[in-house]
């Protein structure tokens, strides 16, 4: 009988990272469910292990209640083997101005923040059940903006991303009693959407000399699901070409 294939959920997945990682575990023969805020593209669709996308505003605890309801019927009780959790959100001022600590919205604030670190912490919460029957792994995607001031991400991101990296941390200890392992990725500058314009002005500080792509970041978040990182938990990769090695 023909081993039965594992399963994915991702969040953020129309584009970048979380567009390239599917990619990259559907190559691999995994079955996959997905959820961002916008539908993915038509080709994507045809792709045969994208089992199921989800549409639904994480930023909403409606939309992140509707999300792990759909998504763990469509389980229908079957192992989950990893959870990645890539969706966030970046604020950026029409003016290209850093959003700093003094001169954003507050609101924006409570809205990162229910993105990139609660709905990751919902989603931990939600299928543990799922990943305890797997023995699986949660990778958060987290960013080289929450471990040192950065020229073009506001505050409220590199925050959110900061207490990421400590929620990695907390989930990896208490997971580890359910097999569960948990680690995060921290990308520094990956040609993505969310990229501004004027970072190949860093480029000069980046020790391999070249922005990142997404499938670098995809190719570490895979890693960290397959058997050779079973000994690895409460880890965070930094997936920069070197760029954090340096002091801000």
């Amino acid at each position: 009988m023909a081993a039965e294939r594992k399963q994915l959920i991702l969040t953020g997945a129309s584009r970048g990272i979380g567009h390239a990682t599917v990619r990259h575990f559907s190559e691999a023969g995994w079955e996959i469910i997905t959820c961002s805020r916008e539908e993915v593209p038509p080709e994507c669709k045809r792709d045969p292990n994208w089992t199921h996308h989800i549409t639904a505003d994480l930023g909403t605890a409606e939309g992140l209640d509707a999300f792990i309801d759909e998504a763990k019927s469509l389980l229908a009780g079957k192992p989950l083997h990893a959870l990645v959790n890539n969706a966030g959100v970046s604020p950026k001022t029409p003016y290209k101005e850093r959003l700093g600590c003094l001169n954003g919205d507050i609101g924006g604030w409570y809205d990162v923040f229910q993105l990139n670190f609660f709905a990751p912490l919902l989603l931990a919460r939600g299928f543990a059940e799922a990943l305890a029957l797997a023995k699986g792994a949660i990778v958060n995607i987290t960013s080289i903006a929450g471990h040192a001031i950065h020229p073009f991400a506001g505050s409220a991101y590199s925050t959110s991303k900061a207490a990421l990296s400590a929620l990695t941390r907390e989930l990896a200890v208490e997971f580890a009693q359910l097999g569960v392992r948990v680690n995060a990725v921290a990308p520094g500058e990956i040609r993505t959407a969310m990229l501004s314009p004027e970072t190949e002005m860093l480029i000069p500080r980046i020790p391999l000399a070249r922005l990142g792509t997404p499938e670098d970041v995809a190719a570490t978040v895979f890693y960290l699901c397959g058997p050779g990182a079973d000994y690895v938990t409460g880890t965070e990769i930094f997936v920069t070409g070197g760029q954090h090695l340096y002091s801000p």
